[in-house]
């Protein structure tokens, strides 16, 4: 795929003829530090994530060197030098490549396993060779090349059989200026995304109560108290195991995407042949997880939302609304606050063992909560509904550009 205004031949060269490459230093995150006026420091991990693959230093934050780590000798970054991480547990990410847009006049130096180049012969302009080297022709060469068993790596004397084509400086900079426009639209997306993240999680935590009888937030036409209650007057234990291996379909909680399919979540095989033991979960039933974690400190609950029915370890402890609550409203108020601190309040730091919650049964069932009238959990549920309907279009707007980039990625480059 080209722009129609270009026909001339590219040409095709060894990287290791275009490049010069600068020494590293090894400097681990123990010895940076943030927002100080010393030099800026590219650490590897911060190319596998979270920095896009042409950075400006005014919208991208890079740690500093600690006063007593400066090296003695070392190079600075210019507008238009390449860095690459050299190492990685997935072929996928080695070499993966980010260019320095604009330093902002600022000193950067590289880092722990990172390859600085620049180009020498002056062959491309600044902004092509950061999507050059993430395009998947050359993608495809490194992980040909990625040498390791548990960790693939590396190195500039590798440069030497990988190749990259180069077209007019004029298609360079067409090329270029079309990827940044979608990178830019991948970060505002984010952003959008983000904020309504933090909306709903601010709102989730707002319009739900714990300790109180009224909640921070509330549309103005409910006035009634909310009533107390045990989680076993608004839920029934589910408890119906799935014999004869009614299903084989082995369920997971995920935390971003709830009850799933055990063996397409993680790409293999994982549960017994023989899951007759396991729980028998149907749609719009939940499952409470007593794995804890950074996010979900005391465990998650998510709902099946699948009509197929799924197969459960009796470790997770299962339930389903009764007719006295929205299905709806209990899958936000799960994710809130409110719902942690019920749950802390029958287990501190010492219920933890070996990354289990040692919650009962009975004890996670005599959890006390407030709830709504039906009808303003009705409205809660619908409101936050409209947001997270919002939310999922917008990440799906997002995966529709990342699939434009990915596809000019391929089709642009030789």
């Amino acid at each position: 795929m080209r722009f129609p205004e270009f026909t001339g031949e590219w040409k095709e060269y060894k990287v290791s003829d275009i490049l010069e490459f600068f020494p590293t230093n090894s400097l681990s995150w123990e010895q940076l530090e943030f927002e100080t006026d010393n030099i800026h420091n590219l650490h590897y991990g911060l190319i596998h994530k979270g920095l896009p693959t042409q950075i400006e230093l005014d919208k991208c934050t890079l740690p500093n060197i600690k006063d007593e780590f400066i090296p003695n000798k070392y190079t600075i970054c210019k507008d238009g030098d390449v860095a690459f991480a050299d190492a990685s547990e997935d072929t996928n990410d080695v070499a993966k490549a980010i260019e320095f847009l604009n330093c902002n006049n600022k000193c950067i130096v590289c880092g722990l396993h990172t390859i600085h180049g620049r180009d020498k012969k002056h062959l491309t302009i600044k902004g092509f060779k950061g999507y050059a080297f993430s395009s998947i022709p050359f993608r495809n060469q490194v992980r040909r090349l990625a040498q390791g068993t548990k960790i693939y790596s590396i190195n500039s004397k590798n440069f030497d059989e990988l190749y990259i084509g180069i077209p007019s400086k004029e298609e360079q900079a067409k090329i270029a200026h079309l990827l940044l426009l979608i990178d830019e639209r991948i970060e505002t997306q984010n952003k959008i995304i983000e904020k309504l993240e933090s909306l709903i999680k601010g709102l989730d935590n707002l319009l739900f109560c714990n300790r109180k009888s009224k909640p921070a937030l509330r549309f103005p036409e409910y006035l009634e108290s909310w009533r107390k209650s045990t989680l076993k007057e608004f839920t029934s234990r589910v408890t119906r195991k799935n014999k004869d291996n009614e299903t084989q379909r082995a369920l997971t909680i995920a935390a971003q995407y709830g009850l799933v399919d055990q063996i397409s979540f993680f790409n293999k095989q994982v549960a017994s042949n023989d899951m007759s033991n396991y729980y028998l979960l149907y749609n719009g039933e939940f499952a409470y997880n007593k794995s804890y974690s950074k996010d979900y400190p005391w465990g998650a609950v998510k709902r099946l939302d699948s009509h197929e029915k799924g197969a459960l370890s009796t470790l997770y402890i299962c339930f389903k609304p009764l007719d006295n609550v929205n299905s709806d409203y209990l899958v936000h108020y799960f994710e809130s606050n409110k719902w942690y601190q019920a749950i802390s309040e029958i287990a501190g730091e010492g219920a933890r063992n070996h990354g289990l919650l040692n919650i009962s049964i009975d004890a996670y069932f005599n959890t006390m909560h407030y709830i709504p009238s039906y009808e303003e959990q009705n409205r809660i549920a619908s409101f936050l509904n409209i947001l997270c309907m919002r939310l999922e279009n917008e990440k799906a707007t997002l995966c529709v550009f990342e699939k434009q980039k990915l596809y000019f990625l391929r089709q642009m480059f030789i």
